[in-house]
């Protein structure tokens, strides 16, 4: 049996969705482009599981676009924190921004003007459109993709270009003119409960008689993996300074990069077998940058055990980073210093708090049990 295309594929999912697809999703059945919007910038690249509790918190906190638009940037970036991605943060906060200033508070009912927006590109317009305004527009997510790779056979890295264009085409000749949101939940929630990537549940799929890749057995293989890029692995220090009110050293990330608008520890990078003049040299320059010169020997007490130190290891989706941790424990409060869950942060901070944790422990002599008598 060839595969369907057109209306006759609209029809099998579109029937597949109402007895199988999931329905008690909270943005579901709003018909609120806000909504939509919003849980549609959060899924990108993030389980739903996850994404659950941040969209509960950030509506109660930021119940319209408008609250949103007029709300801090860095408050924003607090409530996303630990979700990742922040890019997806600021372009959220811009994004409102410019709804409030563009379309007086109301998100746009085109394809195109959706596109004109910051962070929405040509699929999460379409999934707003047709969702929240029963636009019949194509939708092309990562779950997308893989129905539309495994069900019509198509090899080859999704994101090249002709291949992706090739899906588009697919995308856009099978959207229906009726009922376009129920469909593309369809294929979101297929993709999402059926057609996972690893032990896709063939058996449950409405598409199973006509698909390509389960009739030659290529479901495991398809779609085509990326190919294969050594993530550049970067070595940092970095330097944890505790005042007695329990507040951490943390400065505001102002330069583009991944942590752009968040609050770290200060780091530094270093070699990945950094010799002890180097390691000198970067905690020289912090106790002169922010004032430690009474901590001095402190400081430079743990620099010989620093380079054995293990690193401690956070990986990012293009990049493997590598810590050690310099510690110090300072009198008073200090105003640089921060309670943790004041400021946004992202989850190296907790894990570098963690390791200092751990390396405190380290450092204490266990008694021998017969001390205890």
């Amino acid at each position: 049996m060839s595969p369907l295309t057109g209306e006759a594929f609209g029809e099998v999912l579109v029937r597949w969705q109402k007895r199988h697809g999931r329905q008690s999703l909270p943005w579901q059945h709003t018909g609120d482009a806000y909504k939509v919007w919003l849980s549609e910038v959060m899924l990108q690249q993030t389980q739903v599981t996850t994404v659950l509790g941040y969209y509960t918190r950030f509506l109660q906190a930021y119940p319209t676009v408008s609250d949103l638009a007029a709300a801090p940037e860095q408050d924003v970036m607090q409530l996303w924190a630990g979700l990742g991605y922040y890019t997806r943060a600021r372009n959220l906060h811009a994004c409102a921004k410019q709804v409030v200033a563009r379309f007086d508070g109301q998100f746009p009912r085109t394809v195109s003007e959706l596109e004109s927006l910051p962070g929405i590109g040509q699929s999460t317009a379409g999934a707003i459109a047709s969702l929240a305004y029963g636009v019949p527009a194509p939708i092309l997510d990562g779950n997308v993709k893989r129905v539309f790779c495994r069900y019509y056979g198509i090899e080859g890295y999704p994101e090249q270009t002709t291949i992706k264009k090739t899906l588009w085409e697919i995308a856009d000749a099978n959207v229906p003119a009726q009922q376009p949101g129920v469909y593309n939940q369809a294929l979101m929630d297929l993709g999402a409960t059926c057609c996972v990537p690893r032990n896709p549940s063939c058996s449950a799929c409405p598409l199973m008689q006509s698909c390509v890749a389960l009739g030659k057995g290529m479901v495991g293989l398809l779609p085509t993996p990326k190919p294969k890029k050594a993530r550049p692995e970067l070595y940092f220090v970095s330097l944890i300074v505790e005042d007695e009110g329990g507040g951490v050293l943390l400065e505001l990330q102002t330069d583009k990069g991944v942590w752009q608008g968040l609050w770290t520890t200060p780091f530094e990078a270093c070699d990945s077998q950094p010799d002890f003049a180097g390691l000198t040299r970067i905690a020289t320059a912090w106790v002169e940058h922010y004032g430690l010169q009474a901590h001095r020997a402190d400081i430079e007490q743990q620099l010989p055990g620093l380079q054995g130190q293990p690193w401690l290891v956070h990986e990012l989706t293009h990049r493997k980073m590598h810590f050690k941790v310099l510690r110090l424990k300072v009198p008073g409060a200090w105003a640089a210093c921060h309670s943790v869950g004041d400021k946004p942060v992202p989850k190296i901070v907790h894990k570098l708090l963690g390791q200092v944790r751990v390396l405190t422990q380290a450092a204490v002599p266990q008694q021998n049990t017969l001390d205890l008598r």
